[in-house]
């Protein structure tokens, strides 16, 4: 009776802790998500750029799930053209995470050096703005490049 009892708690613990741990994972994107995500956008973009530029910005329909949202780029000049209001407009070239690094250059370079991944630390939306490793999947789609950024 005890060892039926104590398989039974031990089971029900197991349970609680993986539930919790699975909805936290369901809270932020993925890898896999982020560059499903990067590629509709990419494809938006080469099939009406104004429009696909908008919707970004809006966070509308497809192009907002959780934490991941796609942004773009002029990959002449660097002007953010889509992405969270706060850069919106600025070089990409002049971004810098919470630890002073320079990640906006590598964004702004990896276009065009067939990069793909561009990793920084970055506060996660809605938590105590302590920085943690975040990675933005990068590609070019026309004149623009584009990225979707996932938490590790």
């Amino acid at each position: 009776m005890f060892r039926t009892f104590m398989v039974g708690a031990v089971s029900a613990v197991a349970l609680t802790f993986s539930a919790a741990a699975f909805a936290q994972q369901d809270r932020f994107g993925t890898a896999a998500e982020a560059k499903a995500m990067l590629e509709k956008a990419v494809v938006a973009v080469r099939a009406d750029k104004a429009k696909a530029l908008e919707i970004f910005n809006t966070r509308e329909g497809t192009f907002k799930d959780r934490d991941l949202y796609p942004f773009c780029f002029n990959i002449v000049n660097g002007i953010v053209t889509a992405g969270p209001a706060d850069v919106l407009g600025k070089d990409v070239r002049t971004l810098k995470d919470a630890t002073g690094q320079a990640f906006g250059e590598d964004l702004y370079n990896a276009p065009r050096e067939g990069t793909n991944q561009v990793n920084y630390m970055f506060p996660r939306p809605g938590d105590d703005f302590t920085p943690v490793e975040k990675s933005s999947v990068i590609a070019r789609a026309g004149d623009q490049g584009c990225g979707v950024g996932y938490y590790k």
